[in-house]
């Protein structure tokens, strides 16, 4: 289907402009994006302000009580997340690292969200396959090893209610997402992913030019 585009690319001017006037002045996640930043090239790894902006928004609307997070790192996207929680939820966060997860269990004290937070440190596969079907889970946010996608979505869909929503990130990878000269293992493994969401006849979905690409899934 050939269009115009009519989304418009973020120059760092335009970048700033847009995260000061989506949302409101945040000491702790200021704070926390700077620390994370100061790691160096694994700062990468970090979502961007809009996206966690619009990440508890999205678990506000919704009504999240239950809300799953595969890839935690140093905790920006779990302080977003939990902050969107229904009173009483929970968010379980999967992670390997316990070096990353550190600095996060400090930014949920930080953000006075540590009582909501359940953190596993173990393989995310395991975790999810090992979580009863029972609760539901409300909302899902996948962001960790790109090859592991797919297990990690289908594991989540299993155990999540009707209505309930998967966001997953990275899924424009910077744009070598259509560089079919490109054809490493992450690349090939979102490029099948992407594939394999959109012809899944068990959601509805939608891609969204937030940052990095977040995909949103919403299960029938």
């Amino acid at each position: 289907m050939a269009s115009t585009p009519k989304t418009i690319g973020l120059d760092a001017e335009l970048h700033a402009y847009l995260v000061a006037h989506g949302a409101r002045p945040d000491p702790v996640l200021e704070r926390l994006a700077a620390d994370t930043d100061a790691m160096g090239q694994v700062a990468r790894m970090q979502i961007a302000p809009e996206q966690g902006a619009f990440m508890t928004m999205l678990a506000k609307l919704i009504g999240a009580k239950l809300i799953v997070e595969v890839g935690t790192f140093t905790g920006y996207s779990s302080v977003c997340l939990a902050r969107g929680l229904s009173e009483g939820g929970r968010l379980i966060c999967c992670d390997v690292s316990a070096e990353y997860t550190n600095r996060a269990v400090a930014a949920w004290h930080d953000a006075g969200v540590q009582d909501r937070i359940d953190l596993r440190i173990a393989p995310a596969a395991d975790t999810l396959r090992a979580m009863p079907f029972n609760p539901q889970i409300d909302m899902a946010f996948i962001d960790a090893d790109k090859t592991g996608y797919a297990v990690y979505y289908e594991e989540i869909l299993e155990r999540m209610r009707s209505g309930g929503v998967i966001l997953v990130d990275n899924v424009l990878w910077g744009g070598a997402i259509i560089d079919e000269s490109d054809t490493s293992r992450e690349t090939v493994a979102l490029r099948e992913f992407n594939d394999m969401v959109i012809a899944d006849a068990r959601v509805e979905v939608v891609m969204l030019p937030i940052a990095d690409g977040l995909t949103m899934c919403r299960k029938r």
